[in-house]
């Protein structure tokens, strides 16, 4: 079934909210989340290997530990409608693929009982065998930020599995693009205002980042195209060491080096996508920032953790289990779609 972003076609000014309340405690008394300066480095993060036999069941989910802990706590529900589940999880392969992918709300979120920001989408289209994929990240200024990302993905695939089954050499990168910023828009006229289209009004409900795109299987081995609005970012994991593919934040010359993020239904003066050959023995990483701030440039203890958690493809739970660990500061929702090539 393909995904199908008709679910959000009601106007803005039917989305249901509830006011924001102050969580329950449970057990000692919680504290909120610590700000995001850096913690200090200790030598090492938990293990992720297997629990001994014997070990209650609650101490084997526990959160991955990584430096200092998040402080406990039981988490809220989302207070908001439609429902937003806390975790998505997906694991399946084809014949030339095997995909995991987790996203998770953050403990901010989960603190305050606000809904995950996070959203993504990953399909087959099955006459070419491509991949087709899409990670969003809803700003947190924006009003209803969950309902942009997930419009932005589902309208993002829906769009690149059309243009395959019509061309399937080489989508229009800058119609699909358009074509989301276009939807959000679209979301935002209210149902029954005058006809024309509001941009600001869009942006300030359902800002969010997207990147997009398909991994493409050949004789030669499988070539990925991806496009990149915003500041969420992919990377190949090659023999332990991740290489960024988009642009990233931490570098001074990026356009997305700043506070203030570039999301949709903003446009790019233009929609540059970027190859990247992906070979057997690499993968594929696709993320929102709450997996690729704490990442940084791979060479500490988050990059540690998943070079192990993704030297094989983990069991269907394994990344989301290992994406939920839990580091002081760090406490965005995070979001990652990992691709194996099999041939």
């Amino acid at each position: 079934m393909r995904p199908d972003g008709d679910q959000h076609a009601e106007s803005a000014d039917g989305l249901g909210s509830r006011p924001v309340r102050e969580p329950l405690a449970v057990g000692p008394p919680v504290t909120p989340p610590p700000s995001r300066a850096p913690a200090s480095p200790t030598p090492a993060a938990r293990p992720v290997a297997a629990p001994p036999v014997g070990t209650p069941l609650r101490e084997r989910w526990a959160p991955v530990v990584v430096d200092r802990p998040v402080t406990s706590f039981e988490p809220r529900p989302a207070n908001r409608l439609p429902y937003r589940s806390d975790t998505i999880v997906d694991a399946w392969s084809t014949s030339h693929f095997t995909v995991r992918l987790a996203s998770i709300r953050g403990y901010s979120h989960r603190y305050y009982g606000t809904p995950r920001q996070d959203d993504a989408v990953v399909a087959v289209h099955d006459p070419t065998g491509s991949l087709i994929f899409a990670v969003a990240d809803g700003v947190s200024a924006a009003e209803r930020a969950e309902v942009g990302a997930n419009l932005a993905c589902c309208t993002a695939v829906t769009g690149m599995l059309a243009a395959l089954d019509s061309d399937p050499r080489v989508p229009d990168w800058t119609h699909l693009v358009e074509s989301v910023a276009r939807r959000l828009v679209e979301l935002a006229r209210p149902r029954h205002g005058p006809p024309g289209s509001d941009p600001e009004r869009a942006e300030e409900l359902f800002a969010t980042t997207l990147v997009a795109g398909y991994a493409r299987p050949s004789a030669t081995g499988s070539l990925v195209t991806l496009v990149q609005i915003g500041d969420s970012g992919a990377w190949l994991l090659d023999r332990g060491q991740y290489v960024g593919v988009l642009r990233q934040k931490s570098d001074p010359d990026s356009p997305v080096f700043s506070s203030a993020v570039s999301a949709l239904p903003q446009l790019p003066t233009q929609i540059r996508p970027v190859d990247v050959p992906l070979a057997p023995g690499t993968v594929l990483l696709v993320g929102t920032d709450g997996f690729g701030d704490p990442l940084g440039d791979g060479s500490g203890l988050v990059g540690d953790l998943f070079r192990e958690v993704l030297a094989s493809p983990p069991p269907p739970l394994g990344l989301a289990h290992a994406l939920d660990f839990s580091r002081e500061t760090f406490d965005d929702d995070r979001t990652l779609l990992a691709v194996w090539p099999l041939s």
